[in-house]
Order: structure tokens, then C-alpha cells, then sequence
């Protein structure tokens, strides 16, 4: 900063600025708080549907958290220029008060082009003996004038930096970066740059302290948007690609390093990972040019002609942990099955290049997988990035058309088989050859293929896995969503040994089918969702099944038969048919709560009758239960699981999964509020239909879990019918006294006598449908 600059500074107009950017704060909070309590809440309280279910809600939802990151985004400007004016108005006092006390002690200080000069205030004849006379005090002034334009030009570059960073980081919108003040912006910058120099550094030269230094750094800025922008286009892609894989090479490094820090690579891993998650969100030019060049060099050797893994190797277990940028998900995604279709010949032969070698290094330490695999790390990614996860299974991986194409099927029932297209989806899940892993004690591992359960959780519920059951205001489910759900399900009918014979998938599927009940309780009719335009009657019992079981969104169709087979199968599971079961019951209870309730508009009535809506929701309930319970009689027949005790165990554990928040309401998406029961209290929870009959579950199965010997087959199965009666009847009798109905008891046994039947009739219809996959009925 020059001398004059700050001399001659007028405040009055960056003062003004200030002001307004503080008016523009105290603006935006308000329209933020309008936007969020009236626009989105009142969005998820609307009933919606048709084209506004699928986007207007979600679109209000995003509008309104534009709002929010417009607040955030000025009031970390305000805070930022309050901050510099105040400095640069306390320097400005500072350099007057330098400049009078050298007017005080006879010194001029001219200003020229680059600089200032000090000098003794004097005729021009004597000022070259005067100066040397007054030396030490020209020193002095010289030095506390450049200290005090030193310090002013940091902070005003300093603001510079910061503001340009968070105004790079969304190119639409606003960012959500946010900081209290600008000292901590600027040291979140200049902490990245310091990190990246270090990780810069050859393996061979770094030490332990620069370890933890980075361990620490990474750990405590990994969600800080600038810092992580400013680290990863500092450490470039090559950069981050070689740091990674050199820390992890014990061929490489420095040996004090892999003795004595080994057991924080996962640490620094996470951390790593986390922080390149946040980078990518970054919308600024050199962070695009980043992801770019990352995707371009994942099929490229580390070390160009000296070999060392594919920089998708290296870059995959970086994406186990973190949310990384939709689009730069599936940019990877797309080069890395491009990849894929290269070296294994469209899938014909099996990926030699990703099993790993003896001398290869262990690029992964968040687990016990090599790391070799990409794909296991990616579908990590995946599983944390939802719409990207749905994007990519829904993707074409080959063509029928291909001439190199080498899968074919019998797609007509005809005997004949003939080239097919297959996604994605189909390949991972149906084809591929996934490399064999083992851990040190010689198991067999299947990370990739549990990722690839996980990723398809995240693809299909439309939420990151792991999250249990859609919230309230959760968008329902989007047409490519529903789309791989069908595939999915359609997938396990046709060959249930996809996921029996890799049943450590089976919790993911459990979930994925908790969140799609209505869609299969829906197939359980038998009722075509495309009736003919011209059939009245056709119309309107499809009508009716909609209103039955409402959808918010796009709806999945599956055939009755499909749907049976797939809940089968995932209930050979303890943890899958936990998932499901409890999922049931919660459903069923919610549809009581919701049809027998007063209040519900005449349109959204499936039938005049509350009889015939009430034993139904109850038959279909019934008959999802007892599909469920075959597959459980067929895995303890089979051994497939050692004791029946195992599913009351699971059953059990739910209990503590979701923590007193049960329920999956009517549908994903739909605005339902649950009914308290007058006088109940539940586990401290609040006391509604669901709440009551979750908790009966969740007691009986305790005791039973207690109980050291497992039932027969034929006992449990008798057992179950009875369980199944006593919480539909239990769920119908609640929710007619929540809502004052005459004859509370009739619906009771409307609810018992429908269950009964739709739990038996599960078992005739797998006798027609899956013979083949059932031991002994």
C-alpha cells in the first residue's frame, strides 16, 4: 500500500458500504426466517401431487436454502470488511501520528513513485549535513512508517484474498462459507498453502512432526470451504495422487514414519478424503481444472513409465469418507467403467489390473481391503452422494448393439438367447468379476460388494445410506429412483443367489425395501397401475389402490410376483428381515392412523367403506409379514442362519437403531401427522398409534430374544401368525379410539380376521410363485 494511499484515505464511502452490507444482513436473516418457517415449511405441510410432488417441492426446499446461504455468505462480507475498515482506519490514525511526531522532531517524509523518503526539514544546501546529524531518528520513522504501511497492505490483501475465495466457491448461488471474522478466513487460507507445501515434500523427507502436523490440520479443517479449495489446487491432482500413495508405499518413506505412525493412516486417510470432499464442491476455475484433471489421469500409471497404480486406485480410497461434488462423481464414474470396459473386455474377462501383487501397496487403511479395487472405494462415494449414486446405476454400461458385446440372455422365455444392453447396475451387481480379498487371518472380503449394497441404499432411497427412513419433509422418490428399484427387485426374483449368496448385502436391501412399502403393498393387489383408458371399472380400482397406499412422487411398479420372491429372499436374512418387518408394522400402523381418521378429504378415500379399507391395509400388511416370515423359516431350514434366535435378536436391536423415532408415516414424502392415543406413554416417546404398537413389538421381542432355545419352524410360524393378528388388531383398535370411532372393537377384528388371512395366504402364493426357492414350506 502506498503512503499517500492511506494518508489521504476517505472512509466516508467504504463506511457507507459497511452500513449497507449490515442493513443487507439484518434483510436477509429476516427473509431467511420467512422463507424457511412460511415458504419451506409450508411446503412440506402442503398435500402435493401430480408434477408439483416431483418438483416444486423440492425446488421450494432449495430456494429456500438459497436463502440461508445468502445469509451466510453477506454476513461473512460484513464481518470481513468491519474487520479490514477498522484496521486500515486504525493504521491510518497510526501513520498521521507517525508523520506529526516527525513534523515535531523536523522531518519531512516525501512520497515518490515506489516508496517515501525521510528527510530532515531543511534549505536544500544544508539538509545532507543535517541528515547525517539526524540519522537515527530518520531510521526510526523510515522503519515505523514501512511497519505501519506493512501491516496495513496485509490486511488489506488479506481481505482481497478471502473475499475472492468465498466469491470463487459457487459460481451460481450463494456459498455457505462461513467465519466469524477475517483473521480466520485469511489463517484458514494460509494454513492450506503451509499444509500443501508439506505434503508437497518427497516421502523419503517426510517426517513424524510433519505428520501430525498435517493429521492435526486436515482433521481440523476438513469441512472449511476455502481451506480445502486452497490445499487441493495447491497440492494439484498429481500432488495429491503422490502424497497419498508415497505416505501408504512401506517401499517408500521414511521408515521412523511407517514404524511409528502406522496406526493414524486411517486417520489421515479420512481426514484427506474429507477435506478433497469439501474441495470439490468449490465452483472456482482452478478447482474445476482439478476435477478435470483428476478424471483425465485415473487410467494414467502414478509414476508415467515407471509404473506405480492407476490414479484411480489412488484417488478411490480417498472418496470412503466425504461428500464429494455430484458432477465430479460422475465424471469419475463415467472414465472409470470406460476403464473397466478396456481392460476386462467389456466385462468378458476378469480386471487383472485392479488385483493386487504381492509388492503392491496398501492403499487403503480404513479397513482391511487392499485398496487395489477402485470400484470399492468409489461406490464408498457413492453411497454418501445419492443423486450422483442414481445417475450412475441408471447409466448404460454396454450395448446389444456393441459388437464386442459378450452378454446374452434369454429375455423372451423362448429358449433363445441374444444380445442385451446392460446398465451399470446390471453389470456391478449381476456380472462382474470382483477380485478376491483376504485379511490377514485368511476371510474372505467383500468390501466392494458391501459398497456396492450401500451405494445402491443411497441410489434408490435417495438419501445417503445409513440414514434410517425418510424424514417428514423428505422429497418422495424421483423416476429414475423407482426405475432402479424395479431393476433391483426384478434382479433378486430372477436369481434370489445374487443376494443369498452374498447375504452381507442384505441389510442395505432391507432398508431400500422399508422405504418402498407402499410401492409393494401396492404389487400385492394385483391391480394393473395402466389400466385401459377406455375401462372405467379399471380406472377406478386403480384409484382406489393409489388412495390405499398414497405416494408422493414417483411410484415403483412391480408385479406381484417379483415383489413376493424379493421380500423372500431378503428376509433369509436376520438384519434384512428385521429392516422390513419393523418397517411393516410401522407402515400398517401409520395407514390405520391416516384412513381412520375423520378428517381425511372424501378424494382420498380409497372406498366409502371404512370395513373394506380397514382389511385391507390389514391383508396386505399380513401377507408382507408372512413372506417375510418364510424366508426366515427357509434360512434357519437351509443353516444358512444357525439359530432362529438370531432374528429376534435383530428384530430387537432396532430398537435402539432408531431411538425412539418410529415410523415411515404414509409414504415418503406425503404430510401425515400421527394421532395420539389418549392416555398412552410409550418409552418416554410420544404416545401415537405407531408409537403404541412399535413398542409391544419391541417388548415381546426382547423377551423372546431372552429366551436361549429357538421355536421349531412350525411353532415360529404359528407364532408369527398370531404376533402379525395381535399388532394389526392392536394398530386398528388404537387408532379407532384416537379418532372416537363408534365401535372401536369391530374394526379390531376386521383388522384380526383380514390379517390372518393375507399372513396365510403368503404361503400359498410362494407355493406357486417359489417353489423352487423354498426348502420345505
Amino acid at each position: 500500500m502506498e503512503l499517500e494511499a492511506l494518508r489521504d484515505a476517505n472512509f466516508k464511502l467504504v463506511d457507507d458500504a459497511v452500513a449497507d452490507w449490515s442493513t443487507l444482513v439484518s434483510s436477509l436473516a429476516e427473509l431467511k426466517k420467512d422463507a424457511e418457517d412460511n415458504l419451506h415449511q409450508g411446503a412440506n405441510k402442503a398435500d402435493w401431487a401430480g408434477v408439483n410432488a416431483k418438483v416444486s417441492k423440492e425446488f421450494i426446499g432449495k430456494t429456500a436454502g438459497e436463502f440461508a446461504d445468502a445469509h451466510t455468505q453477506a454476513r461473512t462480507i460484513y464481518k470481513i470488511l468491519n474487520d479490514t475498515v477498522g484496521e486500515l482506519k486504525d493504521y491510518h490514525q497510526q501513520l498521521l501520528n507517525a508523520l506529526e511526531g516527525g513534523r515535531k522532531k523536523n522531518l519531512m517524509v516525501t512520497c515518490h513513485e515506489g516508496g517515501f523518503t525521510v528527510t530532515t526539514n531543511a534549505p536544500p544546501e544544508a539538509r545532507s549535513t543535517m541528515d547525517q546529524d539526524n540519522k537515527g531518528d530518520i531510521t526510526a520513522l523510515r522503519d515505523q512508517i514501512q511497519r505501519i504501511l506493512n501491516k496495513a497492505t496485509e490486511s488489506d490483501d488479506s481481505a482481497k484474498t478471502v473475499l475472492q475465495a468465498i466469491a470463487d466457491q459457487s459460481s451460481l448461488g450463494f456459498s455457505d462459507a462461513d467465519y466469524k471474522d477475517r483473521d480466520s478466513a485469511a489463517e484458514a487460507v494460509n494454513q492450506a498453502e503451509e499444509l500443501a507445501a508439506l505434503a508437497q515434500k518427497n516421502p523419503d523427507d517426510l517426517s513424524v512432526e510433519d505428520f501430525d502436523r498435517l493429521n492435526a490440520g486436515l482433521k481440523k479443517y476438513a469441512g472449511d470451504e476455502l481451506f480445502a479449495e486452497r490445499f487441493a489446487t495447491t497440492l494439484g491432482p498429481e500432488g495429491t495422487l503422490e502424497f497419498w500413495a508415497g505416505v501408504t508405499d512401506s517401499q517408500r518413506g521414511n521408515w521412523d514414519l511407517q514404524r511409528e505412525r502406522r496406526d493414524q493412516f486411517d486417520d489421515l486417510q479420512r481426514s484427506l478424503g474429507m477435506t478433497l470432499a469439501t474441495a470439490t464442491q468449490s465452483d472456482s476455475t482452478a478447482m474445476g481444472t482439478w476435477k478435470h484433471t483428476m478424471t483425465d489421469i485415473g487410467d494414467k500409471p502414478l509414476y508415467g513409465e515407471r509404473g506405480g497404480p492407476m490414479g484411480f486406485q489412488v484417488m478411490s480410497n480417498l472418496m470412503r469418507a466425504g461428500d464429494y461434488d455430484d458432477g465430479f462423481l460422475r465424471d469419475y464414474g463415467t472414465k472409470l467403467m470406460e476403464t473397466e470396459r478396456k481392460l476386462t473386455g467389456n466385462g468378458e474377462h476378469p480386471n487383472l489390473a485392479w488385483r493386487r501383487l504381492g509388492a503392491d501397496p496398501y492403499l487403503n487403511r480404513m479397513g482391511d481391503d487392499s485398496g487395489s479395487d477402485p470400484f470399492t472405494g468409489y461406490l464408498k462415494g457413492l453411497s454418501n452422494s445419492p443423486d450422483a449414486a442414481t445417475d450412475f446405476f441408471n447409466q448404460q454400461f454396454v450395448s446389444k448393439d456393441d459388437p464386442d458385446n459378450p452378454f446374452e440372455r434369454d429375455t423372451d422365455d423362448n429358449g433363445k438367447k441374444g444380445k442385451v444392453s446392460l446398465s451399470n447396475f446390471q453389470y456391478l451387481f449381476e456380472e462382474r468379476d470382483w477380485p478376491q480379498e483376504s485379511n490377514l487371518k485368511g476371510d474372505d472380503l467383500h468390501t466392494g460388494q458391501n459398497n456396492l449394497a450401500l451405494a445402491l441404499e443411497a441410489a434408490t432411497t435417495g438419501h445417503p445410506a445409513g440414514e434410517l427412513f425418510p424424514m417428514p419433509n423428505s422429497p418422495g422418490h424421483t423416476a429414475e429412483q423407482a426405475t432402479l428399484f424395479e431393476s433391483l427387485v426384478a434382479s433378486i426374483s430372477e436369481d434370489p443367489q445374487r443376494l443369498t449368496d452374498h447375504s452381507y448385502m442384505s441389510d442395505s436391501m432391507g432398508q431400500i425395501a422399508s422405504e418402498y412399502l407402499p410401492d409393494i403393498n401396492r404389487a400385492a393387489t394385483d391391480v394393473d397401475p395402466n389400466p385401459d383408458k377406455n375401462d372405467v371399472d379399471a380406472q377406478q380400482a386403480w384409484k382406489r389402490v393409489e388412495n390405499l397406499y398414497p405416494v408422493s412422487g414417483s411410484s415403483a411398479e412391480l408385479n406381484h410376483r417379483d415383489a413376493s420372491r424379493f421380500l423372500f429372499t431378503v428376509g433369509q436374512n436376520p438384519e434384512g428381515f428385521s429392516a422390513v418387518e419393523v418397517g411393516q408394522k410401522s407402515y400398517m400402523a401409520s395407514l390405520m392412523d391416516y384412513h381412520l381418521n375423520p378428517d381425511l378429504p372424501d378424494n382420498r378415500h380409497p372406498n366409502h367403506d371404512t370395513e373394506l379399507t380397514v382389511r385391507s391395509i390389514a391383508r396386505h400388511s399380513g401377507e408382507v409379514s408372512g413372506t417375510l416370515a418364510m424366508g426366515r423359516n427357509e434360512a434357519v431350514a437351509s443353516g444358512a442362519v444357525e439359530s432362529d434366535d438370531a432374528y429376534d435378536h435383530s428384530v430387537a436391536q432396532w430398537k435402539n437403531t432408531i431411538s425412539g423415532t418410529v415410523g415411515l408415516g404414509v409414504g415418503v414424502g406425503t404430510s401425515f401427522i400421527a394421532s395420539p392415543v389418549a392416555g398412552a406413554v410409550v418409552g418416554g416417546t410420544a404416545g401415537t398409534v405407531t408409537s403404541v404398537v412399535m413398542e409391544q413389538i419391541f417388548k415381546d421381542v426382547e423377551g423372546s430374544a431372552k429366551d436361549d432355545a429357538g421355536s421349531e419352524m412350525g411353532e415360529n410360524w404359528e407364532n408369527g401368525q398370531d404376533d402379525n393378528m395381535k399388532y394389526t388388531r392392536r394398530a386398528a383398535s388404537e387408532a379407532a379410539r384416537a379418532h372416537h370411532h363408534a365401535h372401536p372393537g369391530d374394526v379390531a377384528t376386521w383388522a384380526e380376521e383380514e390379517a390372518a388371512q393375507g399372513y396365510l395366504s403368503a404361503g400359498d402364493y410362494m407355493e406357486r410363485v417359489g417353489t423352487e426357492l423354498v426348502t420345505d414350506l
